[in-house]
């Protein structure tokens, strides 16, 4: 009888070819799609994406929200999913991004369809939380190497602990 406890489970053997199926599932630019309606007061419905009046006099123009994103795609992509930047390149990065939007937006404040600063602080945020966690997400090469050692064998695998029986059950 085999003991469950010294059983080792093999890792999930990926050939050379699933390499480029990993690599069509990294992508980044599908917030850039989301962020660009949203920006123009529209909202997903399930057939697809409605403007919503209640948020017209929130909403930027079309070029507004274009300009917008169009800044963001070279740090969403996956070049960038496999790049390895460092901490205060990222950080460097993705502020100056931010910082070129809020000029942008200053510039072409009528174009773009802002009718208050409050519209400014929150592009700022949402291009600077996007360019920073999208430049983020390959730091230490960890996309990079998974896909380096796939089909080599090499992908670190750990089976999960069991949790204890009791751990999730309260007491009175």
């Amino acid at each position: 009888m085999i003991n469950q406890d010294d059983r080792s489970y093999a890792p999930p053997l990926m050939m050379p070819s699933e390499k480029a199926d990993l690599l069509d599932k990294i992508q980044p630019t599908k917030i850039i799609n989301t962020i660009f309606h949203r920006l123009m007061g529209e909202v997903y419905t399930g057939d697809g994406w409605v403007k919503d009046e209640q948020l017209s006099s929130r909403a930027l123009t079309k070029k507004g929200a274009w300009d917008i994103i169009t800044i963001m795609i070279p740090v969403s992509s996956q070049n960038v999913s496999l790049s390895k930047l460092k901490d205060h390149e990222i950080r460097a990065r993705a502020l100056s991004i931010a910082k070129t939007t809020q000029e942008m937006c200053l510039r072409n404040w009528k174009e773009y369809g802002i009718k208050g600063a409050d519209q400014l602080r929150f592009i700022h945020e949402i291009v600077f939380s996007n360019t920073f966690i999208t430049l983020k997400q390959p730091e230490g090469e960890g996309i990079r190497n998974m896909i380096k050692n796939i089909g080599s064998g090499e992908i670190g695998f750990q089976p999960q602990e069991e949790q204890s029986p009791g751990w999730n059950t309260f007491r009175r």
